[in-house]
């Protein structure tokens, strides 16, 4: 493959970061009156405004010119033609065909997978219906009301992120819970508040192997029979996400409640899957459908738009150009709305997992900064946390603020609050405080020359921070769909000129490949040889266990 170091606009972005890169935001602001409407895109019912960012019509040029030499819109065309582009597995990438309904759009190795496709999510809807209907029923005769999902990773930061955003659509007397770490903590707050007559057991797993998955579902099941449950009873508790029939089965899941999914769906992209089952069973399918709706708006929009008009398009070249060629090492995901509280931990998956690469898809190594640290909170909390660091730290990076201009929950003035603070926030980082505006003020507080020349410095802020702000009319399945569409698509165009690959996670696998002779050894069942650390830890932690 071509190494994007080598191409011309490469080299003139390079350039660029030397001059326009190097310029203050206000005084862009203050050479383009119309640097707003021409910084902003729209698409999916959402708005994003970049004008805050450091970019010039040169750099955008040189960007857009960057993804044309890169390849970005064939490798785009190859995605969606259900090429092998996760070239490293030899797999097709294609969680954008779970939320369309074109026949022959999507192929693999020339089959339509489209008839699959609604396969599944026939069965899906038919069983969600029963379940929220009340038709199916739990051992006792008692409806299923409370839904446990049992999964880590991308069969758990999707849904339940999805699930927590879309809270003011869940169904009247349904629970869900989600459990994914391993400490039996985790699972055991969740039994102490669900009852087993009435719960339904979502296991997550494409393998059906996942040791987290598989340790918490066996406890969950051994918890289910203590309570006085046979084994026949299993098979109307437990139902599987996965493709492993035979595991599935000897678990006592009954066929017909395993809902399957496919090797060209990677599970950071695997909400709009079976995966998504839980969110189904909490909201309804019509959300459901409604948010696959959105995505699938936002998916043909990256497909048909122009490059300089495309909205995932152009957030992902802006982010690579604050990454890359402005040295930002992190981009802080701040939404102004509590219900995606979940979102910066799904997004740390979904783009440090994609794109926190060290090596191109041919194997050479990369001598550029690739993935950014991904990481955020709601606002206002962020605001009283590490907003310090963002607005006068040594760091520089890319903030992404997010909001809905209308709440589910109008209560008083606190969505105008709120949005005061979205908007004011992004103006903050941009604006700044001079040390001289900052002696004015303090004198204009009564401080004398010396106290205020003392303070100055401190109550100086540089600004010139870039943010984006991201807007739409109000937080439903469809917008939602799209927000999280866009965000896919942002990762696909930084991996594809980084010339990574943006779909495996190999990264993932040495420490839990190591950890599986350290169980043994913790058991006593084992010894082997570690580093001086690695054994003194070990035995460090026999020592504390046989005190207790």
């Amino acid at each position: 493959m071509t190494d994007p170091t080598k191409l011309d606009a490469w080299g003139a972005l390079s350039q660029l970061a030397r001059t326009d890169g190097q310029k203050h935001l206000r005084d862009l602001f203050a050479e383009d009156e119309g640097r707003f409407e021409r910084f902003s895109y729209e698409a999916a019912g959402l708005f994003l405004d970049a004008s805050k960012t450091r970019v010039t019509p040169a750099v955008t040029d040189a960007l857009l010119a960057l993804a044309e030499q890169a390849g970005v819109e064939k490798k785009r065309r190859g995605m969606f033609s259900g090429e092998a582009i996760n070239g490293t597995e030899g797999r097709a990438v294609l969680h954008v065909a779970l939320r369309d309904n074109r026949t022959g759009k999507y192929s693999v190795d020339g089959e339509d997978i489209l008839p699959g496709i609604l396969d599944v999510r026939e069965r899906m809807k038919a069983f969600t219906d029963a379940v929220t209907s009340g038709e199916r029923k739990g051992a006792t005769g008692k409806p299923l009301t409370t839904v446990v999902n049992i999964g880590i990773g991308g069969s758990d930061l999707g849904p339940v992120m999805v699930t927590e955003a879309l809270r003011p659509y869940h169904l009247e007397g349904r629970e869900v819970h989600y459990v994914s770490n391993v400490d039996g903590t985790h699972l055991s707050e969740v039994l102490r508040q669900v009852d087993p007559e009435t719960t339904l057991f979502c296991i997550a797993s494409k393998t059906f192997t996942t040791q987290e998955t598989m340790t918490n579902a066996q406890s969950a099941r051994d918890w289910f029979l203590k309570s006085g449950r046979s084994e026949a009873d299993i098979a109307k508790h437990f139902v599987a996400l996965s493709t492993n029939h035979q595991a599935t089965s000897e678990f006592g899941i009954d066929s017909d409640n395993v809902f399957g999914f496919w090797d060209w769906v990677g599970g950071r992209y695997s909400l709009w899957s079976a995966i998504g089952l839980p969110i189904a069973l909490t909201v309804g399918w019509d959300a459901f459908e409604d948010l696959l709706s959105g995505a699938h708006a936002m998916d043909r929009h990256f497909e048909e738009a122009p490059a300089a008009e495309n909205l995932p398009m152009m957030m992902g070249l802006i982010g690579l150009w604050h990454r890359t060629f402005l040295d930002m090492p992190a981009v802080a995901c701040l939404p102004y709305d509590q219900s995606l509280l979940r979102l910066p931990a799904y997004l740390q998956q979904a783009d440090m997992e994609s794109n926190g690469k060290g090596r191109r898809t041919d194997g050479s190594k990369v001598d550029y900064e690739t993935g950014p640290i991904v990481f955020g909170e709601p606002g206002t909390n962020g605001q009283h946390a590490f907003y310090q660091l963002i607005h006068q730290g040594t760091t520089e990076m890319l903030c992404e603020f997010i909001a809905p201009a209308v709440s589910h929950n109008p209560l008083g003035d606190h969505h105008e609050k709120l949005l005061a603070n979205f908007l004011a926030q992004p103006e903050a980082l941009m604006v700044g405080v001079t040390e001289e505006e900052a002696f004015s003020q303090l004198k204009e507080q009564g401080e004398s020359d010396e106290e205020a020349n003392r303070l100055k410095g401190h109550k100086a802020f540089p600004g010139n921070r870039p943010s984006i702000s991201i807007l739409m009319q109000k937080l439903t399945p469809e917008t939602l769909g799209a927000l999280i569409a866009l965000y896919e698509h942002k990762i696909f165009v930084q991996g594809a000129v980084w010339g990574v690959n943006s779909y495996d996670q190999f990264g993932v696998e040495l420490g839990k490949v190591l950890a599986k002779p350290i169980l043994a050894e913790l058991k006593g069942e084992a010894d082997a040889d570690h580093d001086r650390s690695t054994s003194g830890l070990i035995a460090r932690i026999r020592s504390l266990r046989a005190g207790v």
